[in-house]
């Protein structure tokens, strides 16, 4: 059983229940610099080895992988320091913030032999494992375009006071799960354009970037996707719509997964059309204060990576994969600020990575 680490106790608390809830993982050890923090997570899981210096974790021999739950701005140095010391890394999206950090983070995980996951958390909920087991099968043929969006009212969120910090992006806090999407199925996005705007209540609210964002994607193969996400405005009635959706049209099918709602609908290519639900697993994908959180979908996905590292098979998304990704967004950030269209192999090239990185994907 592989032993593990947490650093960072806010998104870290699905980790811990996730782990602590899994035969294949043992948690050994938690991290965070807030001992309040740490003293309630430890009352809250009845779980009391913790430590509030990162460093005891990294020196503790007995423990193979580190999750990092922290900021996006430490997410580079903590992985070093992981990789460095010898660990497995499993780092919550978006994997870094900063591209030119990622040459050095690739040669040294090749270089220690030790595996970086990057916690797309989204692709391992039970609709979107069941649409691309499906699409896998060819249940819809081949692929024509795929569709993203995450539209919530998040205006909750603006009590947070670094969300209203200057360096705060719904681009890459929210659009990053449906950008996933749309490169899990369609790696090799060549070039995007989009358009954003600050709506009136965010703008009321204190943001400082675009909180309504509209994206075209185009693959070097030809085909186009699209994403888009709004997140200071009301929604729909979930059995109407959910506030996270990836919609795939294929030559002979159809099908669409829904997040946060366990309901997936699929068109095959028999004509047949299947709506499907998972109520029975609404207690392992939601544990605690509804439906806030991601416990179920971390249990799945360091299980998921505990799997590949017993096997020797490559977890994704790895970290090229994460970084391509990250490039993506950057991409996309830029079209917004230029009012043009951008290409990802460009910037790629700025920070002396080759545009190989795009074919490293499931």
């Amino acid at each position: 059983m592989l032993k593990l680490g947490i650093l960072g106790l806010g998104e870290g608390r699905s980790t811990m229940s996730a782990a602590l809830a899994s035969t294949k993982l043992e948690l050994v050890k938690v991290c965070d610099r807030n001992i309040d923090l740490c003293k309630q997570r430890a009352k809250e899981f009845d779980f009391h080895n913790y430590t509030t210096e990162y460093q005891d974790l990294l020196d503790d021999k007995s423990i193979d992988i580190i999750a990092i739950y922290t900021p996006d701005k430490f997410h580079a140095e903590h992985t070093k320091q992981a990789l460095l010391h010898g660990k497995h890394v499993v780092c919550t999206k978006p994997f870094i913030d900063d591209l030119s950090k990622a040459k050095e983070l690739i040669e040294l995980s090749e270089s220690t032999g030790k595996k970086v996951f990057v916690g797309q958390s989204s692709r391992f909920f039970e609709p979107m494992k069941k649409q691309r087991a499906d699409f896998e099968a060819g249940l819809i043929g081949e692929l024509i375009t795929i569709e993203g969006y995450y539209h919530a009212d998040h205006r909750w969120f603006l009590d947070k006071g670094w969300s209203l910090e200057n360096a705060f992006k719904w681009l890459y806090g929210g659009l990053s799960h449906p950008v996933d999407f749309i490169r899990w199925y369609l790696p090799n996005i060549e070039e995007v354009m989009g358009y954003g705007m600050l709506s009136s209540n965010g703008l009321k609210g204190g943001l400082k970037n675009a909180d309504t964002m509209h994206f075209i994607f185009k693959a070097t193969d030809g085909r186009i996707a699209r994403v888009s996400g709004a997140y200071t405005g009301p929604v729909q009635p979930v059995v109407r719509d959910s506030e996270m959706s990836c919609i795939l049209r294929g030559t002979e099918g159809c099908s669409q997964a829904d997040y946060m709602d366990l309901r997936y609908a699929v068109t095959t290519n028999t004509g047949e059309e299947i709506v499907q639900t998972w109520e029975h697993k609404l207690k392992h994908y939601f544990r605690f204060e509804g439906k806030s959180h991601h416990a179920g979908e971390y249990q799945n996905y360091l299980e998921y990576f505990a799997d590949c590292l017993e096997s020797g098979k490559t977890a994704y998304p790895n970290i090229k994969e994460g970084v391509g990704t990250v490039a993506l967004l950057q991409a996309m950030d830029k079209s917004l600020q230029t009012g043009l269209p951008v290409k990802i192999a460009d910037v790629l090239a700025t920070h002396q990575l080759s545009a190989d990185i795009l074919n490293n994907h499931r």
